[in-house]
């Protein structure tokens, strides 16, 4: 249905439509995340801050302002492959009967793990010395990151993060009904990453299955101290690889818990007054 409504628009409502879908979708993810972990659950959920501090109201406005640049770079590469799609240049299809819907679920998969391999690679290189002034550092100016830091990345940088779905769609044939899953997964899990609260549960580590998904600590980690922690959807290539920070288990159960920050409140009573001091409300 999404197809044939582009189908039947001009060139500038094409665009629009992509925009307003990818703004929506940020805003009602980032922005339900943001609400509920910074402003209704906040007091409730304070145990889990991954951060002891809150991020300043002009640390949060940059993200959002950077965010938005980003989604519109993503609107860029998003109709140049819909021309390209017209085209039959790349490997969209639009019959769901061409593979069934079998395929369709495989393909997404299949696009998340391409997705996840492609993130750790270029991440590594943004982490080049010679590259990361110029490409990777505005996203790293979120110390402590929020939600709304899901897309705040230097324009180089966005569109390093956009040419994935290209190269997707050049790699596998997909249907825009699964590149659409892809990347409402893709906002999903940037929010998560950036939500600077740790809301798995505590022995997830130890699953079996479930230890191989990343977590908020994981990027959080990523964000305090840059040098680890590469690994966007699984953590697959940071422990093939051994960039996963040493102490990242005892991090994460630290925050699961919410024994650091309970034994530092225990420690310190005024804690609580002089964080609300140092805090902005954005």
């Amino acid at each position: 249905m999404f197809i044939e409504t582009l189908k039947e628009v001009d060139l500038h409502a094409r665009l629009a439509l992509i925009a307003g879908i990818m703004l929506l979708r940020y805003a009602l993810f980032a922005g339900i995340a943001y609400w509920i972990c910074y402003v209704w659950k906040r007091k409730a959920w304070e145990p889990k801050k991954i951060q002891l501090k809150y991020p300043t109201a002009y640390a949060v406005r940059q993200e959002i302002l950077y965010s938005i640049s980003t989604i519109g770079i993503f609107v860029g590469i998003g109709f140049l492959m819909r021309l390209a799609q017209e085209h039959a240049v790349t490997k969209v299809y639009t019959d769901i009967g061409r593979y069934g819907w079998g395929y369709l679920a495989v393909s997404v998969l299949l696009a998340i793990l391409i997705h996840d391999t492609y993130f750790y690679w270029t991440h590594r290189f943004m982490h080049l010395t010679w590259v990361f002034p110029h490409v990777h550092r505005v996203h790293h100016r979120s110390h402590n990151p929020t939600p709304w830091a899901a897309f705040s990345f230097h324009p180089s940088e966005a569109l390093i993060e956009a040419s994935v779905f290209p190269v997707i769609a050049f790699l596998l044939p997909i249907h825009p009904l699964a590149l659409f899953i892809v990347a409402t997964w893709m906002i999903t899990m940037n929010v998560l990453g950036h939500l600077g609260y740790e809301l798995y549960p505590a022995g997830m580590l130890q699953h079996s299955v479930a230890k191989w998904l990343n977590t908020s600590t994981h990027h959080n980690m990523h964000h305090q101290h840059v040098g680890g922690n590469y690994g966007l959807y699984f953590n697959f290539w940071d422990k093939l690889v051994g960039t996963n920070f040493e102490n990242y288990e005892k991090k994460f159960a630290e925050n699961a818990t919410g024994i650091r920050r309970r034994k530092r409140n225990e420690g310190n009573p005024s804690t609580e007054t002089e964080r609300k001091t140092q805090s902005v409300h954005a």
